[in-house]
């Protein structure tokens, strides 16, 4: 049987959402974001909601504890459909206290994947990145441009790009990661679960190896 309880590592850009969502489809999983998690709890006006947009109205971090339950709550009711965890957790004390409350329920992680990408490719891929308004969907004016330009294939949106996309910010963000995220993969690897892939070839490849790793 596949693996079924899985978290997607990876730099700004080296395209751990768009893998992560694929897999999704392919293995009729749950692909779970935390910054949609975040959005959807606050619209909804849940209590967890409401504590995590009281730290954000006023700048600051939401705490660990408050990230993790609104996780883990969104992930009890799935843990007989399986579930793939993209930008979650963040950093060490989010990863461990996310184990204890899966081992709880004896849902724990299964497998980890950290997709690899050298530097001066995570800066063209952010660089080049355009996102729909309207349905989400993620292109590349470099790798994988749109059919007809600035316009959804999906649901023909508007495509923008993001404000952290200029290459100032993506060089900060991906410090940002290598001092709080790139020690997972260590914690990981020490608990035997971690596989890495190099995600700087043609995407269909990415993918195949993907699928090999999870059968």
């Amino acid at each position: 049987m596949a693996l079924r309880r899985i978290i997607m590592l990876g730099a700004p850009g080296s395209g751990k959402g768009t893998q992560a969502k694929f897999l999704g489809d392919k293995l009729d999983l749950v692909h779970i974001s935390s910054g949609d998690l975040f959005r959807e709890a606050q619209k909804n006006g849940t209590e967890l909601g409401k504590l995590a947009k009281s730290y954000m109205e006023k700048g600051e971090l939401v705490p660990d504890n408050v990230t993790v339950r609104m996780v883990v709550d969104h992930i009890l009711p799935l843990k007989d459909e399986g579930f793939i965890l993209d930008g979650f957790p963040r950093n060490l004390s989010q990863a461990r206290a996310l184990d204890r409350a899966l081992e709880e329920e004896k849902i724990p992680i299964e497998l980890v994947v950290n997709l690899k990408v050298p530097q001066d490719i995570l800066l063209r891929r952010l660089s080049g990145r355009r996102m729909c308004r309207n349905c989400g969907e993620i292109y590349n004016v470099y790798t994988l441009p749109p059919q007809v330009e600035d316009r959804c294939d999906k649901c023909s949106g508007e495509l923008y790009q993001r404000a952290d996309d200029t290459e100032e910010v993506v060089r900060h963000r991906i410090e940002v990661y290598t001092k709080e995220t790139q020690p997972l993969v260590g914690y990981y690897q020490h608990r035997g679960k971690l596989s890495e892939i190099e995600n700087e070839n043609d995407i269909n490849v990415v993918r195949e190896n993907l699928m090999r790793l999870l059968e």
